[in-house]
C-alpha cells in the first residue's frame, strides 16, 4: 500500500470523532457491508453467465455516514431543509478479491485445440482496496424514517473512490508470453503483475431497514467502473490483435457488488 493511500486510511479513521462533528451542527454513523462482487473483466466471454457466474469475489466495508438531520451535540434536529432531510455523505474504505479464469464457448468441454487448453490454463486473481465518498439520497423524509414514521427507506447514490490493486496472472502450462502458454497475439504482453491505482466512480441504489432507533439493516445494489483496464491484470488490445477488435475488452473493468450492512447510530 503506497504512502497517499496510507494518509488517506489515516484522514478516513480519524474523521469519526464526536467533538469535531457536533462544532458542525450534524451527526455521524458506522457501518460495516458485506458481500459477493461480480467482476466484469477481460478474463473469459462478454455478456456470457457462466462468466459472470463465475469470476465472483467476496467483499467487505467500513461505512461512515455525515447524517445532516440531526445534531449530536445537543441531541435535537437540525434546522428542516430539503437537503438535511434528504442528503447524507457516505465514506467509506473496501477491500475485495477475486479469482479469475476463462468461461465461455471458447473453453467448452467439446473444444480440444491448444488455443482451448491454453485458456483453461490461463488464470489470475486481484486484491482491490479502495476509499472513497458519496452522496446518498434519501427520496423518502430521513427524519421520519429515524422517527420510525416507516420501516424501510430507499435511497440512491453517486461517489468516487480511489483504488489500490495487486493483480496477479499465470498460466499452468509455463511461463506467460510463450508459445507454450499463451494463446493468440491479442495476449501477448496484455499481462500485469505489478500493483497500482486507479480512481473510479460508484453508484448504487438500496433500501434501509430500521431495525431500532439506532440501528439498520442495508441492502445496497452498486456499480463501480474503474478508470483503468488493468485491475484484473489482463489488457488483451487491438494492436496487438492485429487491429483487429477485442470483444472482451470493449471497456474498462468495472464491478457489480451486492453487499449487506448494519448501521449504527452513534447518539
Amino acid at each position: 500500500m503506497n504512502t497517499r493511500l496510507l494518509l488517506l486510511v489515516f484522514l478516513f479513521c480519524a474523521l469519526p470523532k464526536q467533538e469535531i462533528y457536533s462544532q458542525f451542527g450534524f451527526s455521524h454513523e458506522l457501518g460495516i457491508i458485506t458481500g459477493p462482487v461480480v467482476f466484469y473483466s477481460d478474463f473469459g466471454q462478454r455478456s456470457d453467465f457462466e462468466t459472470n457466474a463465475g469470476n465472483v469475489g467476496f467483499g467487505v466495508g467500513i461505512v461512515h455516514y455525515i447524517n445532516f438531520s440531526y445534531r449530536a451535540d445537543c441531541n435535537c434536529y437540525t434546522r428542516d431543509t430539503y437537503f438535511n432531510d434528504h442528503f447524507k455523505i457516505r465514506n467509506e474504505i473496501d477491500y475485495h478479491k477475486t479469482n479469475f479464469e476463462h468461461f465461455g464457448e471458447w473453453v467448452d468441454p467439446d473444444k480440444t485445440s491448444l488455443i482451448a487448453d491454453q485458456l483453461r490454463a490461463m488464470k489470475g486473481s486481484t486484491t482491490v482496496f479502495d476509499i472513497g465518498s458519496q452522496l446518498e439520497f434519501f427520496p423518502l423524509s430521513i427524519r421520519d424514517f429515524a422517527a420510525g414514521g416507516y420501516k424501510i427507506a430507499p435511497f440512491g447514490s453517486f461517489g468516487v473512490h480511489y483504488v489500490s490493486f495487486d493483480p496477479e496472472v499465470y498460466s499452468e502450462l509455463g511461463p506467460l508470453n510463450t508459445a507454450i502458454s499463451t494463446p493468440l497475439p491479442k495476449y501477448r504482453d496484455a499481462f500485469q503483475q505489478e500493483g497500482d491505482s486507479t480512481w473510479s466512480v460508484v453508484m448504487s441504489v438500496g433500501i434501509r431497514y430500521k431495525l431500532s432507533p439506532l440501528s439498520d439493516l442495508m441492502l445496497d445494489s452498486r456499480w463501480q467502473y474503474y478508470f483503468s483496464n488493468w485491475v484484473d491484470g489482463l489488457n488483451p488490445s487491438e494492436e496487438n490483435n492485429g487491429g483487429f477488435p477485442v470483444p472482451e475488452n470493449k471497456s474498462n473493468d468495472w464491478i457489480y457488488w451486492l453487499n449487506v450492512g448494519y448501521i449504527y447510530y452513534i447518539d
